[in-house]
């Protein structure tokens, strides 16, 4: 395989569009690259946690989850096409369901903290739920592939049960929103 990213920059962005896969331009504030960018972000902060964690486990479950995400980017940077099978849907539910039983029953909000590894998780999970949004924004103006935004759905819900996860594991308490205090 020859060298596809030899040059950083083309100078093509610099009238304010970019270049989907198949070289149709739009405009760098277009819907799909709103969900576009949001993914990448989401990507991102996966990435920062895999590097917060030490639990082998995780580590390797939100690298197989990176790989799905840069999956998700190029479906939506090709119009049309889908990469998420139900499949990926289906183990993220497993996933949820199995460090949920982990974890106490919640009886209250909690709040993102307890340690920087679960404040992280908790941050990725915000990022997703943006990410979602995006997306949906995206699908009603084009459509997206209904696993791809169920998907979506599934992480942000995996990421919040992982940080109870990621903070049970590091014998810190979740931290309890305290209506008093609002």
């Amino acid at each position: 395989m020859g060298h596809r990213l030899s040059k950083l920059y083309t100078r093509t962005g610099d009238d304010g569009t970019s270049g989907l896969s198949g070289g149709v331009r739009v405009p760098k504030n277009h819907e799909r690259m709103n969900a576009m960018g949001a993914v990448d972000e989401l990507n991102s902060v996966v990435g920062l946690l895999v590097c917060k964690l030490e639990d082998e486990e995780l580590k390797t479950l939100f690298t197989t989850i990176q790989h799905d995400l840069f999956n998700i980017g190029g479906e939506i940077s090709m119009p049309g096409h889908s990469f998420i099978q139900k499949s990926k849907i289906e183990t993220l539910e497993a996933k949820i369901d199995e460090f949920n039983e982990l974890v106490e029953p919640l009886k209250d909000f909690i709040l993102p903290g307890g340690s920087e590894a679960a404040s992280i998780c908790h941050m990725a999970r915000s990022i997703a739920r943006r990410a979602e949004r995006d997306v949906i924004t995206l699908h009603y103006a084009e459509p997206v592939c209904d696993t791809t935004r169920q998907y979506l759905n599934r992480l942000s819900d995996l990421l919040f049960a992982v940080a109870r996860v990621i903070n049970l594991r590091l014998g810190h308490d979740d931290v309890l929103w305290k209506k008093e205090l609002a």
